[in-house]
C-alpha cells in the first residue's frame, strides 16, 4: 500500500467515530498492536527528543524501504506513534521525505491535543524524516 493510501485508510478509520472519546480509544487500541519494542531497544539513544512521554524509535533498512517500530510509556502517545509508524513504515527514504502527516488535520486531530503531545508528535515526525534523510543519503552513496 502507498503512502497515500494509508494516510486516506487512517482518515476513513476515524470518520467512523462520531465523538473525540472514541477516536481516543481507538487512539489508544491503535498503540496497543504496535509490536513489542526489545529491552535492548529502550535506551536514550533511540528517545524521541521534544516528546514529554518516553518515545522509543527505532528504524531498519528492508532493500530500498525503512521499518520504524516504536513504544512510549503513555497509552495515547503509544496511540499517536503507531499511527505515524503505520504511516511511514515500509516506505522508502524519498515518500517518506515528500509525505506530511495530513491525516493529522484531516481528522481534526490537531484541535485535540494538548500542546504537549502536538509538540511530542511533531517530534516524532521530524525524527522519522531524519532517518529518512540519512538512509536516502546512504542509498545513493551504495
Amino acid at each position: 500500500m502507498d503512502i497515500q493510501e494509508v494516510q486516506e485508510r487512517i482518515v476513513k478509520e476515524f470518520s467512523l467515530f462520531e465523538d473525540w472519546t472514541e477516536r481516543y480509544k481507538y487512539i489508544i487500541k491503535h498503540g496497543e498492536k504496535l509490536e513489542e519494542l526489545p529491552e535492548e531497544c529502550r535506551v536514550d539513544d533511540n528517545l524521541v527528543k521534544g516528546c514529554q512521554s518516553q518515545v522509543w524509535l527505532t528504524v531498519d533498512l528492508d532493500g530500498n524501504k525503512l521499518i520504524f517500530k516504536a513504544d512510549s510509556d503513555a497509552a495515547i502517545t503509544k496511540g499517536l506513534v503507531s499511527l505515524v509508524v503505520r504511516l511511514y513504515s515500509g516506505q522508502t527514504p524519498e515518500a517518506i521525505l515528500n509525505t506530511s502527516p495530513e491525516f493529522i488535520s484531516k481528522i481534526g486531530m490537531q484541535q485535540h491535543l494538548s500542546p504537549t503531545r502536538a509538540n511530542g508528535l511533531a517530534s516524532m515526525v521530524k525524527q522519522m524524516k531524519i532517518y529518512a534523510m540519512a538512509y536516502k543519503s546512504k542509498l545513493q552513496t551504495s
